[in-house]
């Protein structure tokens, strides 16, 4: 055997590895460089922000600026809110729209799966769910209020009416989108119509179930929100309308940068436990 067949595997052998190596440093690169590009950017609005409001280009009472609003923060974990300490008034709005997203997600999930599989249930239920969906659900908040008074169980209500729609509609289309060949070799093997559904049927909708339960989580903390700033003894909702009545805008901006840290933090948790649901998918279909 000559010499030149024996090497071309070797060479092969060593660009494989060399190549996939490349490419990981080449997306680590890209990933750090996102990353700075991401900082950079905030800090250019919020230093935007900061020079305007103190040169009163812009209204430094009514816009406010970042170093105020950070005060706030400091203030309120310091030294507490007028409704209590902030980790209070953040758990007793996390606790109504983790209720809420949970009540909700079962929900749609139970009544998406049951109508995608029942047709005649499709039929009867479908115009009332579409003249229910099409109703500005955020007004039925003050409705709630008075049915369930100032409690947490008005907030959840909101909650619910928020999560519902958007994961009854994909886990809906999750089950009508299930791969009919899998369904019928299921039934050729024997399995009821249960089996079906729980074996075959759910796990097919899960990537679409997945899906609205990113964006319905910030539905609850929406709709928890709406429910307290219309009529609370505590949470972040009262801490903005409180602001609001003491015109004091770097509060009003303080709890929604809360907020955002509440839902960002949420939204990493769904995303980690995605991943480690969906292991078995490749890499290029995460996202």
């Amino acid at each position: 055997m000559s010499p030149e067949v024996l090497s071309t595997p070797v060479v092969d052998t060593v660009k494989g590895p060399g190549r996939a190596q490349s490419r990981a440093q080449a997306a680590r690169r890209r990933k750090v460089v996102v990353t700075v590009a991401r900082v950079l950017l905030l800090v250019a609005v919020l230093g935007l922000w900061e020079a305007l409001s103190r040169a009163e280009v812009i209204d430094p009472f009514n816009f406010s600026m970042p170093s105020k609003i950070w005060d706030q923060i400091s203030t309120w974990v310091m030294h507490g809110t007028a409704q209590g300490s902030l980790g209070e008034q953040v758990w007793y709005t996390l606790h109504e729209a983790l209720l809420g997203w949970a009540i909700g997600v079962i929900a749609g999930v139970v009544f998406g799966i049951a109508l995608g599989r029942i047709a005649f249930l499709a039929d009867v239920l479908g115009p009332y769910i579409k003249v229910l969906n099409s109703l500005p659900r955020i007004v039925l908040a003050p409705i709630f209020v008075i049915w369930f008074g100032l409690g947490p169980a008005s907030k959840v209500a909101s909650a619910v009416v928020l999560v519902f729609f958007p994961v009854f509609f994909n886990a809906f289309q999750g089950a009508r989108e299930v791969d009919r060949n899998l369904v019928a070799n299921a039934r050729i093997l024997g399995a009821s119509d249960r089996k079906v559904t729980l074996q075959v049927v759910v796990p097919s909708a899960t990537s679409w179930i997945f899906t609205s339960l990113h964006v319905s989580f910030g539905f609850a903390l929406i709709g928890a929100i709406v429910g307290e700033y219309i009529g609370a003894t505590k949470g972040i909702g009262l801490l903005v309308a409180a602001s609001q009545g003491t015109f004091n805008a770097a509060g009003v901006y303080a709890a929604m940068v809360i907020l955002a840290v509440v839902a960002l933090l949420a939204e990493g948790l769904l995303t980690f436990a995605e991943r480690r649901i969906f292991r078995w998918k490749p890499a290029n279909s995460d996202h």
